[in-house]
């Protein structure tokens, strides 16, 4: 039987999570390993400074003590696979997208990042949400990722060695619609809001950015938040080579 390694940034508690294993029964033997708390936005980080463990849930299903993604998918595939890795990594399905430069952030980018880095085929998935709103059931996502999982155990994944697939789900939308994006160009600002406890210290909570962006004018099609916009599902293929090649003529003259 297949093996699927699934895990999140969200921690081992989240519906998404949940939503994410109840999709995939049947498909494969599934092994759940999560970080124990919320993790989001934590990037492609290791721990060095201190221990981890495994602590289990259930059957097949451990939490990783105050672990990121990235740990949960290195700790896993060296000490739960042995030699025998899994067919697939699957991280998701993450409350919230992760789009344009945002996955430079992302916990939920990052277990895939750390998939491929190990030679494992990767998707991270990520359902677009409106936070004012009930969260809703993931009744979109579900069918979408069962349905990837479907055609990669039956054939083949589609990209190359270090890529992995990027997939951001619309809000508010039942019909299930494909759309091969880049990544957009993601505009930010400074959204610190400066608070004040009861004894008068003063402290910082970061918000959230509204999803703002501009298309790339490079003739490649949609970008994520274009296809987003127009209801259908954004599956963006990544790769961790960040090379930028194109200044790499203008920085030798410079030099």
């Amino acid at each position: 039987m297949k093996k699927i390694l699934i895990s999140n940034d969200d921690g081992y508690e989240s519906p998404g999570l949940r939503a994410l294993m109840d999709a995939l029964e049947g498909l494969a033997h599934i092994t759940v390993v999560a970080p124990s708390t919320e993790k989001s936005a934590c990037g492609h980080s290791l721990t060095l400074t201190r221990p981890l463990s495994f602590i289990s849930v259930e059957d097949d299903f451990y939490k990783l003590d105050d672990g990121t993604p990235s740990d949960c998918i290195y700790l896993a595939l060296h000490s739960l696979f042995d030699e025998c890795k899994p067919d697939l990594v699957i991280s998701g399905i993450n409350k919230g997208s992760n789009m344009g430069e945002d996955i430079t952030y992302s916990g939920t980018a990052a277990a895939a990042m750390e998939a491929v880095l190990q030679g494992v085929p990767s998707i991270a998935i990520s359902q677009v949400m409106d936070f004012t709103q009930p969260m809703g059931d993931f009744a979109l996502a579900k069918k979408a990722i069962r349905e990837l999982v479907i055609k990669i155990l039956d054939g083949e994944f589609p990209l190359k060695h270090r890529e992995f697939l990027n997939v951001n789900i619309p809000y508010g939308v039942d019909e299930l619609k494909w759309s091969v994006t880049y990544a957009g160009y993601r505009y930010y600002a400074n959204d610190a809001h400066l608070h004040r406890n009861p004894r008068g210290m003063e402290y910082y909570w970061l918000g959230l950015h509204p999803l703002e962006f501009k298309a790339r004018d490079h003739g490649m099609g949609l970008c994520d938040f274009e296809a987003i916009e127009q209801g259908m599902v954004s599956v963006t293929p990544i790769q961790l080579d960040m090379s930028a090649y194109e200044s790499m003529k203008t920085l030798q003259e410079w030099l």
